[in-house]
């Protein structure tokens, strides 16, 4: 058989082939049953979400403080101290006591922030989370402002014992001077010994 009459062959077969394979892969398709499509209700409108405690608020209400001055600081705790004394108001001056510079406010501010942390009012509970962690951070305040302390009075300790010892410096070399001053004069280089002029 040569070449040309093989190829005429294939070429032959070929569209048979093409339509036997179309026809074996659509008898293996199966139909399937139309499923009605189904009715998509649309989803209620979400309303905006209600806050489900005052902790939101307190922390917008600390974020305020945060940029106060010191004046305005000591008015905020001012208006505080005149309310009625609840877990929240309890919260809110340990917050501003916090933040002023006075001796011993994180003192109170931590024992205010401790007292509603461990309360055993209803009302005290949803402040609980918010004043464990803040008295937590008014501890660690504390810490490091004792820390403070200890450092600056070492270092007032230091430069006091520095001044005494420049000032000890001082006098030896006042003391020096004062004995040079008193020693007889050197002759000059410029007489020779034993020659009087």
């Amino acid at each position: 058989m040569s070449d040309v009459s093989v190829h005429h062959r294939a070429v032959c077969w070929q569209p048979l082939l093409c339509l036997l394979l179309c026809a074996g892969l659509a008898a293996c398709t199966t139909t399937r049953p139309r499923v009605p499509a189904l009715s998509v209700t649309p989803a209620p409108a979400l309303e905006a979400p209600q806050p489900l405690d005052d902790i939101g608020p307190l922390l917008n209400y600390h974020q305020a403080l945060r940029r106060m001055s010191q004046g305005e600081l000591l008015k905020e705790l001012s208006g505080l101290m005149q309310q009625k004394r609840t877990p929240r108001v309890a919260l809110q001056t340990g917050m501003v006591l916090m933040l002023t510079r006075g001796s011993g406010d994180l003192n109170r501010a931590q024992g205010l922030l401790d007292n509603v942390a461990n309360s055993t009012e209803a009302n005290a509970a949803p402040y609980k989370p918010l004043a464990l962690m803040l008295a937590s951070y008014c501890s660690e305040a504390r810490r490091l402002a004792e820390h403070v302390d200890k450092l600056t009075a070492q270092l007032t300790a230091q430069q006091k014992d520095s001044q005494r010892r420049i000032d000890q410096l001082n006098d030896m070399v006042e003391g020096l001077k004062n004995i040079e001053r008193t020693l007889p004069l050197r002759p000059s280089a410029s007489t020779a010994p034993g020659v009087v002029k």
